[in-house]
């Protein structure tokens, strides 16, 4: 049998020693329990571990209702935030056809109140002709439509995030078509090569609709025309709010 190296020796040494001390340590516990000077403090010794497992438990329970309470508060503020892009939508797209209050004529001759109606008539229909023309815009995801959403087109997108894109869809198209609807002899020359641009894209397909393209986007947008806006316009289109239209070696997204 070859000899064993130091070190293991040592190790072995180490090792037994160990084990002896773990035993005398064992057989000291044991005594102790009959000895009746160390009885009571056994005896203390129990009841704190039984108040230290109490307070354990009332602990964790804290922590269980601490985590419950995070997550509703999540759920609240997820809640919040659509209703803030709701809310903003709803602020800047207020219809420009309101009922306005009908004018009462005042106590008096039946001749004044027909004259002014009359004089009414007439400002309404010079106000009327001034109205500007009304820009379709893209709707807002709601939240039902989105949980609709196949998860391999969501992926790590949240609603919110593909309502701010919609959102500047919407400021792109606005920026686009009041442009489009300016008299020419009012414009600058950088505004007029985009008015001659917005007329070379319009296709016979396009007559009548509104859409944007790409330069739109980075004209009038900060918005990052990269794979994951590719994605989100997958899913406006899955959800109906754009088509698309090709030709020219260009792509239109036209709103639905």
């Amino acid at each position: 049998m070859e000899d064993l190296p130091s070190s293991d020796l040592e190790d072995l040494c180490f090792h037994i020693n160990t084990k002896i001390s773990t035993i005398k340590k064992t057989l000291q516990l044991r005594s102790i329990g009959q000895e009746p000077s160390l009885r009571s403090m056994l005896c203390k010794t129990g009841q704190e571990m039984a108040l230290l497992h109490d307070l354990l438990n009332k602990t964790e329970a804290e922590v269980r209702e601490q985590e419950k309470l995070k997550n509703l508060l999540k759920e609240l503020q997820k809640s919040a935030e659509r209703e803030q892009l709701e809310a903003r939508h709803l602020s800047e797209n207020i219809p420009t056809h309101l009922p306005k209050p009908t004018q009462s004529c005042p106590a008096g001759p039946a001749v004044k109140c027909e004259e002014q109606t009359k004089a009414v008539e007439p400002e309404r229909a010079k106000k009327a002709t001034k109205e500007p023309r009304v820009i379709k815009e893209i709707t807002l995801i709601t939240a039902e439509e989105f949980e609709n959403v196949p998860g391999y087109m969501k992926g790590r997108l949240t609603y919110e995030q593909i309502n701010t894109v919609v959102q500047d869809l919407n400021k792109a198209l606005q920026s686009k078509y009041k442009i489009l609807h300016q008299p020419l002899k009012s414009m600058s020359a950088p505004v007029r090569n985009l008015y001659h641009r917005f007329q070379e894209e319009e296709t016979k397909d396009t007559k009548g609709k509104f859409f944007i393209v790409e330069a739109d986007i980075k004209e009038f947008t900060q918005q990052k025309v990269d794979k994951r806006f590719h994605g989100i316009l997958d899913i406006l289109r899955h959800c109906q709010r754009l088509r698309e239209v090709r030709g020219s070696r260009l792509v239109r997204y036209v709103v639905c």
